[in-house]
Formats: C-alpha cells, structure tokens, sequence
C-alpha cells in the first residue's frame, strides 16, 4: 500500500519509468509522463505532486518545447515550487548533482546506482530535503585528492598556459609537466588537458 504520496517520473524509456514505479510502488502512487511537455500537463489536469523524478539524460526524448534535463526542473518549479525534485542522472559526479541543483532539484541520484538510493532520494526530496546520491560524492572525494602540483599544472592551462610556458613558470622540465598531465587526467577520469580543466572548474579544483 501507499501512503497517498503522489511521485510523477519523467523518462523517455518506459523499462526506466516502470522499474521506477516498480521501486516506489508500496509508498507512492507513481504517475508517468515521457517528457516534459507531458509531466506539465499532468500536473496541470491531475494536480500536485508530493515528488517529481527527472531524466537528466540529454538528448532523450521527442519533447516539441525542448523540455527536457534542467530545462523540465526549472520548468516544473515555476508551475510547483514547493514540489521535490529528484534528478536522475547518468553520471556518479559531483559537478553534474550541483547543475542539477542549481537547476532547481531537491536531490541527485544516479541511473546506475541501487534501487535503495533512489528510494532514499525520493523520500528526501518528498520531505524537502537534500539528497545527492553517495555514489556522486565518493567520486568527488577521489577528485579532491590531486596534489598541490597538479592544481598548479590544471590552473596554468586553465589560464591559456602551454606545457612548455607551464614548465617554465614553475621551474619545471617539459617531460615533468607532461607526466603530472597524464596523472590529472587518471585522477579525473579525463579524456585530454582541455577535458580534464573542464572537469576541475565545475568541481572547483581550480578558478
């Protein structure tokens, strides 16, 4: 049975709107929308919801209005704003739970992680209550562990500075800067120098 909490999911692929369902059976009374466009309308004819689970999944989707990922928080906040949001990402990072955030979400899970951090999610967000999902915050911590040096590399190259100038300005070898590089881009996951700076701004590693 459930407690007569309302929780609207929004996601384009209905195996992920029904094992959504499936998870928050016993405690909600689950409705679906496949995209934004859908979930206004939803609550518009049905009316409020206790919580509302996002796809944060770009590109996903056939939404008309474009309403999807953030642009469908935002949206659903103007129309509710004391609704809970719960965004459910793709990705275990930090920075992607703050965007989402800053979007307008109550809280952040991720795609891949157990059902139990969902339902923890849920709950959270229904009580307005913050919730970013462990799996997130233990990759931020593993991001937080680069060295002095490599922040001094990243924020040198995050201000236009080529290897050999960074080498220079720091009383350094060309070779040495490169091997301190390639361990950044091991320590954040990071596909080049460019991608890995990317990466240390939204997680502000460096300025």
């Amino acid at each position: 049975m459930n407690e007569g909490r309302r929780c609207l999911v929004i996601d384009p692929h209905p195996t992920v709107r029904l094992g959504v369902r499936e998870a928050l059976a016993n405690r909600y009374e689950v409705e679906e929308a496949e995209d934004g466009s859908g979930a206004l309308e939803l609550l518009t004819s049905i009316g409020d919801f206790d919580v509302v689970v996002v796809d944060l999944c770009r590109g996903n989707g056939n939404d008309p209005d474009g309403l999807r990922g953030t642009g469908t928080i935002q949206a659903l906040r103007k129309v509710q704003p004391g609704i809970g949001i719960v965004a459910h990402g793709p990705h275990a990072q930090q920075h992607a739970a703050t965007e989402a955030m800053r979007a307008g979400a109550t809280a952040y899970v991720v795609k891949s992680s157990p059902v139990e951090a969902l339902s923890e999610a849920v709950d959270a967000a229904a009580d307005s209550e913050r919730f970013v999902d462990p799996a997130a915050r233990e990759r931020a911590r593993g991001r937080a562990a680069l060295t002095r040096r490599q922040r001094q590399i990243l924020q040198l190259y995050a201000d236009g500075q080529s290897t050999a100038t960074v080498a220079r300005r720091l009383g350094l070898s060309a070779e040495t800067i490169r091997t301190h590089t390639k361990g950044v881009l091991a320590r954040l996951s990071a596909r080049d120098r460019a991608h890995a700076v990317a990466i240390a701004l939204r997680s502000s590693l460096i300025e």
